[in-house]
């Protein structure tokens, strides 16, 4: 295209700019700038969205932008505070409002070879002479054309491609999203190419006004790639010849449709179609631009990578279309028929793993996660590494080798973004939540709707206004996830902001996210020490998970009332909780958390058990061996009236106390708080109100967990201890302020009304 306002034009195809004819010199990224800007006219462009088309391959701050900006208006002669052409959106972004003309550009018409002469001028002769002549010429320009075009490569090392849906004409809707979930697996395996990932795709379908699960035809596939900055469209067919089958690939220039490389095979049968799938994929990846060397050392056979069967490989392809838009649980079904067609199908298998661990159901997660390393030699290099990093995150536990796994993975495929976004999460849960918020941003920068984790790692770092900003910008845009009503209470609950927080809980319901709310909600009427009410809600989360058939989330919550009411000293209730969780699901996060009440409560013996089997089964266990079994066996020493010891068991969960310690409530501290306890038994008001401090320091990562308090009222007691009435009387009225309104039977408060009573 040729756009033009006012004085100036933009050639998009020879990349040049000029006003009134004369070139104007501007940096290469200044003018991709202004051309995105073009393209997006009189619509706001936020200033992320700048920096991921405009600086796609390099990390760049707001000041980049900021400084284009400048140069830009600098060569259009604007002045900011009198736009003409580019208005600034305060924090938000920009928008072109000039007034733009566009014209097609025509074909590339070279030279004439030579001048033509007068007919009556040349002889019968040298006219047939001259003929020939042009003839070779021709033949010979095409045959090097051919060669330079089959030469060239159609996408650069930079260069991003949105795959579309294959045109089915045989009528068999077996083939329907299967060839193109098993081509996006082949071509998945280059750490050359790059595609534009499904939930991408599916937000820029949203701007587009098409549901998210709009069929992407030729048409539209092709606005996605314009609208992405792609370079070109990849997509198939399949179509019958007689008995047989023709399946064809393409990939197509995303401003011009040209067709910029293809490949053709036939199948004999229906069950051959994969095969033949995999015979051009490597073809054709080399026609893409990517080295032969690359293509044979990740080229898997499409049966290794995913499996043989058709309708094992549709299964697995529609459980995928599911999860990109957010509907985890939703998914879980299609992976299971998949598994059930094929038992053989690795990828599933850790696929499922991953879905089960976001649904709060870590022993199915850890089941999936080992049949699917059982099955790790049979699959591609790509899939091995997500493989093993889901089996040593969710099978055995070693979030530091998940980690390990992860970082290969990174540099042997580093515009992945899924191996960012996972990085991100496992930092999270390690409590390195700088190393989150890189990956996480990274994630975000190669596939613009990874949102959730960025907001949930600003939480964790108290960066509530940049949290509350990736939430508005991914609800803006549509963004699909099941979890983030939830998340957008807590963040409502840190903010005060309790008419948000009732909003977003009446929403919920009869929605997938009403059962995880009602666990939200649980917690905050424990937070402000309304027992009753959070009893009530714990019971229907359980109930609305038991009714979608997810016994592992109902025992997390019952386990979880479990261990707030040990905390509050109802023991009698909470050791039943725990009793009744452990019959109803005993993972490993419900028999942790059961152990920690029964050694509160005074079971030593039973807690001790517990304790030793959990040992023996998960030894290698991150969160077990270095948060868990320290917390029960501290709880266990102070039972016995041995604090010294409870602070030497807690000496080895330093590194990871921050990080997230059960898949099931908010993250809890609890070393720190079992810390604080034991400082407090040692008479030791200094250190201990260093603990309980962190309760008030890492705000982000407490959120509403009943703790809250609990570790206020430590904080006043530490300072009682050290003799300073002042901030002992403050930090209780802090407490009481909270449970103002709690239930008059809890037996804490009465202790810390009566603590509190004495300080006058």
């Amino acid at each position: 295209m040729i756009y033009q306002f006012d004085q100036y034009e933009v050639d998009d195809r020879e990349f040049r700019f000029t006003a009134a004819g004369v070139p104007v010199a501007v940096e290469p990224k200044v003018l991709r700038l202004l051309i995105y800007l073009i393209e997006n006219r009189n619509r706001l462009v936020r200033k992320q969205e700048l920096l991921d088309n405009v600086w796609p391959d390099a990390m760049v701050t707001e000041n980049a932008l900021t400084r284009a900006i400048g140069l830009l208006r600098k060569a259009v002669n604007e002045d900011s505070r009198v736009p003409q052409y580019i208005e600034t959106v305060p924090t938000a972004g920009y928008r072109f409002i000039g007034k733009v003309t566009v014209a097609e550009q025509g074909p590339v018409v070279p030279p004439a070879a030579a001048e033509s002469s007068s007919a009556s001028a040349k002889s019968v002769a040298s006219a047939r002479w001259w003929i020939m002549s042009a003839v070779l010429l021709v033949v010979a320009a095409a045959g090097a054309f051919l060669y330079v075009q089959h030469g060239r490569k159609v996408l650069g090392e930079q260069d991003t491609a949105v795959l579309a849906d294959f045109e089915n004409s045989t009528g068999d809707p077996v083939f329907d999203e299967t060839l193109r979930r098993g081509f996006a697996v082949q071509l998945a395996q280059s750490p050359y190419l790059s595609l534009i990932q499904d939930d991408r795709i599916q937000q820029v379908l949203r701007q587009m006004g098409q549901p998210a699960d709009a069929r992407l035809g030729p048409e539209v596939a092709r606005e996605i790639c314009v609208r992405t900055s792609s370079a070109a469209v990849l997509d198939g067919s399949i179509s019958p010849l007689g008995s047989q089958y023709v399946l064809g690939l393409r990939a197509r220039d995303c401003q011009s449709g040209k067709v910029l490389a293809e490949e053709q095979v036939q199948a004999a049968r229906k069950e051959d179609v994969l095969q033949a799938l995999d015979q051009i994929a490597g073809r054709f990846r080399s026609r893409l631009g990517e080295s032969l060397s690359t293509v044979e050392k990740y080229d898997t056979p499409l049966a290794q990578v995913t499996t043989s069967s058709l309708d094992a490989l549709k299964a697995f392809s529609l459980a995928g279309r599911m999860g990109a838009k957010g509907l985890q649980a939703g998914a879980l079904p299609y992976y299971a028929r998949a598994v059930e067609l094929d038992p053989n199908f690795a990828v599933a298998y850790s696929t499922m793993a991953d879905l089960y661990a976001h649904t709060q159901q870590p022993g199915h997660s850890a089941e999936m996660a080992r049949k699917a390393y059982a099955l790790r030699d049979k699959v591609s290099g790509r899939e091995r590494f997500e493989i093993e990093f889901r089996y040593y995150w969710y099978g055995t536990g070693e979030l530091e080798k998940a980690a390990s796994s992860l970082e290969l993975m990174r540099q042997a495929y580093p515009r992945n973004p899924e191996c960012y976004q996972a990085l991100g999460v496992i930092y999270r849960w390690l409590g390195q939540f700088d190393k989150a918020l890189k990956n996480s941003k990274e994630a975000y920068r190669l596939s613009t709707g990874n949102l959730q984790n960025l907001a949930a790692d600003y939480v964790d770092l108290n960066r509530l206004d940049d949290a509350e900003a990736n939430y508005n910008e991914a609800e803006e845009r549509n963004l699909p996830f099941e979890g983030r009503p939830k998340s957008r209470y807590l963040l409502a609950f840190l903010k005060g902001n309790t008419q948000q927080m009732s909003q977003l809980a009446a929403s919920a319901k009869g929605t997938p996210s009403e059962e995880a709310m009602l666990g939200a909600q649980a917690d905050t009427e424990a937070w402000y020490g309304r027992t009753r009410n959070a009893r009530q809600l714990t019971q229907q989360a359980i109930e609305a998970a038991q009714t979608a058939g997810a016994q592992e989330q109902a025992a997390g919550h019952q386990a979880w009332e479990a261990l707030f009411e040990c905390d509050l000293g109802n023991s009698a209730r909470s050791r039943a909780n725990a009793e009744a969780a452990l019959k109803l699901a005993p993972n490993r996060d419900v028999r942790e958390m059961a152990a920690l009440v029964l050694a509160t409560t005074g079971d030593t013996a039973a807690a001790e058990k517990l304790a030793s089997a959990l040992d023996k089964e998960f030894p290698l266990d991150t969160l077990v061996q270095k948060n868990w079994l320290p917390v029960i066996r501290a709880g266990i020493a102070l039972h016995r009236n041995d604090p010294a010891h409870a602070v030497e068991l807690l000496q080895v969960t330093s590194p990871v106390e921050l990080g997230r310690s059960a898949e099931v409530g908010s993250a809890s501290l609890r070393p720190v708080y079992l810390r604080g306890e034991a400082y407090l038994m040692l008479h030791d008001g200094n250190r201990a109100a260093a603990e309980f401090q962190k309760f008030i320091d890492h705000r982000g990562l407490v959120r509403n967990s009943p703790w809250g308090p609990l570790a206020r009222l430590g904080l006043a007691r530490a300072y009682a201890m050290q003799g300073d009435t002042v901030k002992a009387r403050a930090a209780y009225q802090d407490v009481l302020a909270i449970w103002k309104d709690a239930d008059p039977d809890i037996p804490i408060l009465k202790q810390a009304t009566a603590e509190y009573a004495q300080l006058h």
